[in-house]
């Protein structure tokens, strides 16, 4: 299925795809960021922990690489290739998508909130 358009609304940190066949669905910055493709596997090829602490997470842009799909580029330094069919994935399966991810996250203690450093100045 073709993506037609996508909409970036920095109002409510998401991003709308629409397809072909009239299909149109949300995303948030953050749902995008933590299925990342880059961030499915370690380098040994085991499962990684949950991505967390990207629930502020900006989408700074995104560039069209032709057959390739999209670069996204996020505010934490991370960009990543989304396929067209991948995208397309992730909007057919959002709710189950985003429920595996919370549960990932109760299950390691982790957390979507942002990490914020505090230094006490002496």
């Amino acid at each position: 299925m073709k993506i037609t358009q996508l909409v970036l609304n920095e109002q409510t940190d998401e991003l709308t795809l629409n397809f072909a066949d009239n299909f149109s669905q949300s995303l948030s910055f953050e749902f995008m960021r933590v299925y990342s493709p880059n961030e499915k596997t370690s380098k040994k090829g085991q499962a990684k922990a949950p991505v967390s602490h990207k629930k502020m997470v900006k989408l700074l842009a995104i560039e069209p690489l032709a057959k390739h799909g999209f670069r996204l580029v996020f505010d934490d330094q991370h960009s990543a290739i989304y396929s067209a069919q991948l995208l397309q994935e992730y909007a057919h399966n959002k709710a189950r998508l985003w429920q595996e991810y919370i549960d990932a996250l109760a299950l390691t203690g982790h957390s979507r909130e942002a990490m914020i450093d505090i230094t006490q100045i002496q």
